[in-house]
């Protein structure tokens, strides 16, 4: 998929050697980060020195340490059921209910069965 064709949900992950990844959305690149060793053999994960996701509302960059992610909403991305970035909190309780999600979860909080949750 191109990701130029979904700027709303690009994400992409920085690591330490310089070099990015860009992905059409969170699920996918969480897939990619949950399986580095098919996907970027012989990096790890502490090789990541940045992972940044589109905010839902506002459009801009978001580092994902302080993006709070919701899961089962109505709203679909590129690739169907999405984790939604938002900025704040407050505007992902607000998603949450306007939107029908489940559930707010923090970057420490997904984990591969997430993903399977969402496939």
């Amino acid at each position: 998929m191109f990701v130029a064709k979904y700027p709303a949900w690009a994400t992409r992950v920085s690591f330490d050697d310089g070099t990015v990844a860009y992905f059409d959305g969170p699920k996918d690149m969480f897939k990619y980060l949950f399986n580095l060793q098919k996907y970027r053999p012989g990096h790890s994960r502490e090789e990541v020195a940045t992972i940044l996701v589109t905010g839902y509302y506002d459009l801009r960059p978001l580092d994902a340490e302080d993006a709070h992610f919701v899961t089962g909403s109505d709203v679909y991305g590129p690739m169907g059921h999405e984790l939604v970035p938002l900025a704040s909190a407050e505007d992902a309780e607000e998603f949450r209910r306007d939107h029908r999600g489940d559930r707010i979860l923090r970057l420490e909080d997904i984990s591969p069965e997430t993903m399977d949750e969402l496939d």
